[in-house]
């Protein structure tokens, strides 16, 4: 604890660094806020389901209490990573907000309907804040994990982790059929070329983070 207090004293007083964390909070704060309304948007406007050559051989399966808890898990986990690092905040926050802002568009610009069969899903539960149920391209639970092992890739625990937690997420929304095989499959890409926008877009909290 002591060397994690230390950190945080040193950092806090590094010129702009508080700016930094504070700034990526917000932007995050943001993105996701926008992401929500652009999952309604989705939503009102979805219009019929395709045919998809995985889905339709593949049986639905309930998988909503492993992927509310599972989210719910790698949340920690993530800000856990974050926590004892603090370096690492303002990269981390300010590439899920460009991963959301992406999103964003990504999902307003094609509207289709959600599968026939799918899995329920608890209105209780955290998952159903995230899935309207028409936000499909490309998949968050596939994309976020797998900018996590990016983002951390020289730590090969963090890294085999995240890529496991995305394997894990990208198999269950095709088995409980809440996303199209091609959201999964092109999350992959998408969120690859996220990260190189973001070590680019956010150089100096890049640096930091490799620091």
């Amino acid at each position: 604890m002591k060397k994690i207090a230390s950190k945080y004293k040193y950092y806090w007083r590094r010129h702009g660094f508080r700016y930094a964390v504070f700034s990526s909070l917000i932007l995050l704060a943001a993105s996701l806020m926008i992401n929500h309304f652009a999952s309604l948007y989705a939503n009102l406007r979805a219009s019929n389901y395709v045919n998809d050559i995985v889905l339709d051989n593949l049986p639905v399966m309930d998988v909503d209490g492993l992927l509310n808890y599972g989210v719910e898990l790698f949340f920690l986990f993530v800000m856990y990573c974050v926590i004892v690092e603090p370096k690492r905040a303002p990269f981390v926050f300010k590439s899920m907000a460009l991963f959301y802002l992406i999103r964003s568009v990504s999902i307003t610009l094609t509207h289709l309907g959600p599968y026939p069969v799918m899995t329920p899903i608890d209105p209780r539960n955290l998952l159903s804040t995230l899935i309207s149920g028409n936000d499909f391209f490309f998949s968050a639970h596939t994309g976020v994990p797998f900018l996590i092992a990016l983002i951390f890739w020289d730590e090969k625990l963090i890294r085999y982790i995240a890529i496991l937690t995305s394997i894990v997420f990208g198999s269950s929304v095709l088995l409980g059929h809440l996303h199209y095989s091609i959201d999964v499959f092109a999350a992959f890409f998408m969120t690859y070329a996220i990260f190189h926008i973001a070590m680019k877009v956010f150089a100096k909290e890049y640096n930091l983070f490799k620091e």
